[in-house]
């Protein structure tokens, strides 16, 4: 185990770097889980995520010699930016490799701070693999984001400010993608607090972690297929999968539509947005089957481009039943787009979309396709639709 006072040292080396990011309590995430959730919200960090904590107490540790030689790390964006932003700090030169689906945000915040970028590969696995060959070829001293101690040291400095502020939380939730923040989370919060419980959090569609829990070893998954791009890892850090086997308690995993719904959730009631790794936590908070206990949710990061917020908003409000959209066949007749459109009136149904389409229909001389899209309050609301349209006489196919 790191011992305690290590995670103590580092909180001192970042004073004057880092934001200690206050804990915010949400009635909603609560109310929806039946427990207290309180938010740690490191999306508001220097660099807009966790990563700085540990990117910079591994560089300012390094000698002279090392920081001489300049730094090398592969990241999928927001360790890239804390490795450049400690570099840039600390006057050291870096290179980072990206994979090449980063998120453009990422890609210039990280230029941004005077990195050199390197774009290699389609996932974080294949930009280490490149990472490690420009290592060798330039002799450069190499950042791991996660399978490193000083590395995890920096992260875990987030529980001590977790439970200095809120002593008596009962369970962490933290995000897992190669380990590192819940291993340095879980090892700092254990030593202060042993009867805490420690929940980690990973994709379904990129779960190393649990995999390597389930098999007793590191494994490699054949893919990953995530929204949570920050959490895309096929292979656990050795040093963070034994870390994360002594102290977490627990693994649970969420799917992209759960991402999604905390995403809309986190951006309508709290006016916060969070990238989708950094989500992972409040959205594995309704997989916890103990009730009344207070909560802790680490909300890893916020780096995150417009677009993709405006695709996280619509798919958001369509998982939550806030957007319905159905088509209806229809006689090509005098009178039915009124009826319809009347009905939907009626229930408070507010038209955003209508398709109304002759060629959509074999028999276009008789009948016609209507597609509608109308903004809904859930989906009892979208039940109540269907059941007036199916009073007057329409069967209708939900499009979504």
């Amino acid at each position: 185990m790191l011992e305690l006072k290590l995670f103590e040292e580092a909180r001192e080396r970042l004073k004057g770097t880092i934001k200690e990011t206050k804990l915010i309590y949400s009635d909603t995430f609560s109310q929806e889980s039946e427990n207290e959730i309180y938010l740690k919200p490191e999306n508001l960090q220097v660099t807009g995520a966790f990563k700085i904590r540990g990117a910079f107490n591994k560089v300012s540790l390094l000698n002279e010699e090392q920081k001489q030689k300049g730094l090398i790390a592969s990241s999928a964006g927001n360790h890239a930016q804390g490795v450049a932003y400690a570099a840039n700090k600390l006057g050291v030169k870096a290179t980072i490799v990206m994979p090449k689906a980063t998120p453009l945000i990422k890609v210039e915040a990280t230029k941004a701070y005077g990195a050199n970028v390197v774009l290699a590969g389609e996932v974080y696995d294949e930009a280490y693999a490149e990472a490690r060959r420009l290592q060798e070829l330039h002799s450069y001293e190499f950042i791991h984001p996660f399978n490193d101690d000083e590395v995890i040291i920096g992260q875990g400095t987030i529980a001590l400010e977790i439970l200095e502020e809120l002593p008596d939380a009962d369970i962490l939730m933290i995000p897992i993608g190669g380990g590192g923040l819940a291993a340095g989370i879980a090892q700092a919060a254990k030593q202060i607090k042993p009867s805490i419980k420690i929940i980690g959090v990973e994709p379904e569609g990129a779960q190393c972690m649990k995999e390597a829990i389930k098999a007793g070893k590191v494994v490699e998954l054949p893919r990953v297929h995530t929204i949570a791009d920050g959490a895309a890892v096929k292979v656990a850090g050795e040093r963070s999968f034994e870390l994360v086997r002594e102290s977490v308690d627990e693994i649970v995993t969420v799917s992209d539509y759960e991402l999604m719904n905390a995403f809309l959730v986190l951006l309508e009631k709290h006016k916060l947005s969070a990238e989708n790794a950094g989500l992972l936590s409040i959205a594995g908070a309704n997989k916890i089957k103990e009730k009344g206990k207070k909560i802790v949710c680490v909300l890893s990061g916020g780096n995150i481009d417009v677009l993709t917020i405006s695709s996280m908003i619509t798919k958001g409000l369509v998982s939550r039943g806030r957007i319905f959209s159905f088509s209806v066949d229809l006689t090509d007749k005098p009178g039915e787009l009124v009826r319809i459109s009347q009905t939907l009136a009626n229930e408070s149904a507010n038209v955003i979309k209508l398709n109304h389409n002759q060629f959509k229909n074999l028999d276009r001389f008789t009948h016609v396709q209507l597609e509608v899209t109308v903004e809904t309050n859930g989906e009892k609301h979208i039940e109540n639709i269907k059941n007036a349209l199916n009073k007057i006489g329409y069967e209708i196919v939900r499009l979504f």
